[in-house]
This record gives structure tokens, C-alpha cells and sequence, in this order.
């Protein structure tokens, strides 16, 4: 797989480029409403991106749903690596390109698929279709979905 580098915008354009919730959640560590989020029961198939970078994250075939309100995967995407950090007796995980902060990992996700749930804000995310993956730029991942 290509290494990508991913740029953060200036604080002044994220402000303008993203809403209050999005600003709040990637680039103040906030958390954002349970069930009342856009992911966290969709169910189309895709992958997930940093909504600050466009950096690939997660793959909907590894989405689960948690019971949690927040949508859920076992891991991040072949080849993607999340920066973790224990916050408060959790473990935060952030974008590793552009340090968004994404949400938590928590070792109570399905035993048989790794035992991990990446429990992630909806808001610290963009949803690419499959179909629309070539012409964004993901084309590396349609195989996936084959």
C-alpha cells in the first residue's frame, strides 16, 4: 500500500470547512450524543475517513453494532495505524495522520473477531460509498468488496 501524506488545514479553515460538533470532537477531544450521531446505525457499504483529512480509516465490513450509540468496528483498515493513548482510564484513539481525535478502543468487542470495539464519533467521520471509492481517490481499497 502507498504511504499518503495527510495535511491538517489551519485552524481558521477547519472552523470554517467543518460544523461545531466536528470542530468539537477532532480538535477538542469532546464527545458527541449517544444515538444521536449520523453513523451509528448505517449501514451502507464503504469505508470511513478522517473528515479533517480524508485520511482511510475504517472499512463498514468491519462495523458492528455495539448496542453503544456510536458506531463501532473491530479494527482500523489493512495498513492503517491509530495513535492510542490512555485518557482517563480509557484508551483514545487518534488519526495518526493528522492527529483528529477519533474516540476509544475498549477490549469488550466480539471475542471471535479480536475482542476489540473502536468506538468512534460519527463526527470525526466521512462515509465514502463503494461506489463513489475510485473517484475519490480509494481505489485501493474496492477490492475489499469483491
Amino acid at each position: 500500500m502507498e504511504i499518503k501524506k495527510y495535511k491538517k488545514p489551519l485552524e481558521c479553515d477547519l472552523r470554517k470547512s467543518l460544523t461545531k460538533i466536528e470542530f468539537e470532537v477532532t480538535q477538542q477531544d469532546r464527545t458527541e450524543p449517544a444515538f444521536h450521531n449520523k453513523y451509528w446505525d448505517f449501514k451502507s457499504e464503504g469505508i470511513y475517513v478522517d473528515i479533517v483529512s480524508g485520511e482511510p480509516l475504517f472499512s463498514s465490513l468491519e462495523k458492528f453494532d455495539s448496542g453503544s450509540g456510536w458506531p463501532s468496528f473491530v479494527k482500523p483498515l489493512r495498513g492503517i495505524k491509530l495513535i492510542e493513548k490512555l485518557d482517563d482510564e480509557r484508551t483514545e484513539v487518534r488519526s495518526q495522520g493528522v492527529n483528529s481525535h477519533l474516540g476509544h478502543v475498549f477490549d469488550d468487542g466480539p471475542a471471535a473477531l479480536g475482542g476489540l470495539r473502536y468506538c468512534i464519533n460519527s463526527a470525526a467521520l466521512r462515509f465514502v460509498a463503494r461506489e463513489d471509492m475510485d473517484v475519490q481517490g480509494y481505489n485501493e481499497y474496492l477490492s475489499m468488496f469483491k
